[in-house]
This record gives structure tokens, sequence and C-alpha cells, in this order.
């Protein structure tokens, strides 16, 4: 009998399980720990929603059955009023709209359209830990492009064109930020349009938190709003934290016709189509009002005050940037530590505490925590009445 030594992949052996599940697995085999660690809402899905797709269970016959691999009519023609209301572009439902299971996989389809082993897509660092991973499952390489702490994690415009060659096929964008928060200037978003136009490269616009601006509302810009980059931007939109609709795996992107041809392919090869109860779900959050959106927002501004009053408490043990959207805040860790993952592990066995270590989110990350202020306002207390328990105020 033959002993197989290697069952996986080089690319899936050289890859890790993301930080965030990592921290959450090892939280959940404990007891009662204070977790910050993963992005999940504490909100339900809102009963407008809810109410909307108990009527489909009892009415509509097909509500178990596949749709067409682009999705539901219905709800394509949604997303593109949606689209065309928060960027003024007209946009074809059926040439431009694919709906997907969530920013994740419409990224992984997007990622092996677009990766021949050895391409690079530019990513923030500070950056999203599993668009690294998905680039490297694809055979491509991340390269990371450094924002600066010291301006409050602004991009650096003026590296930006040393770090693309022949091999650059797209640049990924989160605005506001996972893992700091941060807003970027329209200025700069458009300056990086401009980039990609020069250079021939798509922008990928992942925005899963563009309904959480706070008062800072007028800053949050959409790059797909600019007419002369829509052959350059693929934009993709999620439902999961806008409607707290997480575990329904829902989203839709919006993307060049030609361009939908190719990701199709590999939607249909891997997921034939999302499911279609939570097509369903998201059509009703489109069209059915109130869907509490306005109403998370306030309440998760009220979390964010709370989550930086309480890290002043700990000035000795984190220096932070004041998060301007999304639902997370990267202090820099003043404590004595080794690296950011010893902290997050030591915290955990010691204060029953889960924060994500900042290496997860790149090399700029290293000596910096996440932490999600998503999470009720009960757990943001106990987790920093253990901190300053364990630190000393």
């Amino acid at each position: 009998m033959i002993e197989r030594q290697a069952w996986a992949s080089n690319a899936v052996s050289a890859i890790s399980i993301s930080a965030i599940k990592e921290m959450a697995i090892r939280a959940a085999k404990l007891e009662d720990v204070a977790s910050l660690t993963w992005g999940l809402p504490s909100f339900e899905t809102p009963q407008t929603i809810r109410r909307a797709v108990v009527r489909l269970l009892d009415s509509d016959a097909d509500i178990g059955k596949y749709t067409l691999p682009d999705g539901l009519p219905a709800f394509r023609q949604a997303a593109a009023d949606a689209h065309r209301l928060a960027t003024g572009i007209e946009i074809d439902p059926d040439r431009n709209v694919t709906i997907t299971a969530g920013n994740m996989q419409g990224l992984n389809a997007l990622f092996h359209v677009l990766i021949n082993p050895g391409d690079e897509i530019i990513v923030t660092d500070p950056g999203f830990a599993s668009h690294f991973q998905q680039i490297r499952l694809c055979g491509g390489k991340p390269v990371y492009w450094s924002l600066d702490e010291e301006s409050g994690w602004q991009l650096d415009l003026d590296a930006l064109v040393g770090l693309i060659n022949s091999r650059t096929k797209a640049i990924v964008i989160v605005s506001p930020s996972n893992p700091t928060g941060k807003t970027f200037r329209e200025q700069d978003l458009r300056r990086i349009g401009q980039v990609a136009r020069e250079h021939g490269m798509l922008i990928l616009l992942d925005d899963p938190y563009c309904h959480f601006c706070y008062e800072n509302r007028a800053r949050y810009f959409n790059l797909a709003a600019v007419p002369e980059l829509s052959d350059h931007i693929v934009y993709l939109f999620t439902f999961s934290k806008a409607y707290a609709m997480t575990g329904w795996r829902i989203g839709y992107m919006v993307l060049p016709e030609a361009l939908k041809k190719e990701v199709l392919k590999v939607h249909d090869a891997t997921i034939i189509c999302a499911p279609r109860i939570s097509q369903l779900a998201a059509l009703a959050a489109l069209t059915e009002q109130p869907a509490g959106v306005q109403e998370f927002e306030e309440i998760l501004a009220r979390r964010r005050s709370l989550i930086c009053q309480r890290l002043d408490h700990l000035a000795h043990v984190f220096q932070y940037v004041k998060p301007e959207g999304a639902y997370y805040v990267f202090p820099r860790i003043l404590a004595e530590h080794e690296d950011s993952l010893e902290f997050c592990l030591r915290l955990l066995d010691a204060a029953r505490v889960t924060l994500t270590p900042g290496s997860a989110f790149g090399p700029t990350g290293e000596h910096h925590v996440r932490m999600a202020y998503c999470v009720s306002d009960g757990t943001i207390e106990q987790a920093f009445d253990r901190l300053e328990q364990y630190f000393g105020q």
C-alpha cells in the first residue's frame, strides 16, 4: 500500500486559517471569554427581511431551487437601482451585475479570473487578512502598500506607482477600512483611479462598511461613481454587515460586461448560484422599508465612543487612531510583548479576552491588535474590565 505523505496542494499548505477565525476557534474551547476578535454584528437580521422570507416560504414553490448563475432578475434589477442611487451611474442588470454569496466569494471568483501564477495584486497594509489568503490560493502574490499610521492611516500615493510592474493585475480597496477604520479621501481615491487607467489595471472595491461612516458621512466617496473608470472598476457590496446578514452569505458585484462573462465561468463551476432564499432576503432588504441600517449605525457610533473611552483608560497599554468608519479599532501595543500573536494568546489564557493579532493584516500590522466593537456593549465592558484588571490602570 502506498503511503500518502501530503494530500494538500502546495498552495493550500502554504497558508493558514485566518487569525480572526483561529482566535475565535481557540476562544470557543474555553468558558466565559469576552471576544472582540470577530467582525460579527450582534444585531438580528431585521424583522422586515425575516418576515418577507417567512411569507415566501409559504407562497414561493421555487424558493428551494437554483437560480440562474448570475442571480434572480428582480434582485439584479434592485441591485442596479441601488447602485444608481449610490453612484449616479446607470448599469445594465443583465450585462453588469452578478449576485454572489457575499464579497468573499465574489472576490474569490475574480481572483480566479485575473491571476496567472506569479501575478500580483496590490493590497493595503494593514488590510483584510482573507484577501491575502485568496490571492495566494489562486497562485498570486499580494503586494503590500503600507498605510501611514502617523497621519492616521492615510494612503501613501507617492509609493503606489513603485509597486506596479508588468505582473500587476489589480488593486484592492476597502473604505471604510478593515482593520483600521480609515475612510480614504476622495482626492486619494481619484488618484488611484488615474493610476489604474494609466497602467491598465483593475480596482476591486470591496465595500462592506459604506453604511457605517458616523459623523464622517460626507467624507465617504465611492470611486465607482466616476464614469470614466467604469471599465476599470469592480464594485462589490455585501449584505452581511449593513443588514446583519452574515450567515445568509449574499451580495452583488457590478463589473464590466466582458469580465462578467469570465466570472460566471468560475461562479458556475464553484457555487452554481447564490442561495435563492438568501437572494430573496436581500431583495427584501433593498425594497422593503425600514431595514434598520440607520439604527445599526447609531448603535455602533455609541459603541465606538465606548471602546475609545475604555482605550483611553489603558493609554499605557495601547495607542490608537480613532476609527472614522466600519466597526474596528486597530491600536498599537505599548505594553511589553514579543509580537502581536504572543500578546493575544497571553491575554486569552490569562485574562479570558480575545483580540486579533495585527500581524494577520500585513507586515505593518505587527505590534497592533484589532478590536471589533460590533459586539454588545456588555461584551466591550467585560473585555476592558478584564484588561484593566490584568494590566492595571
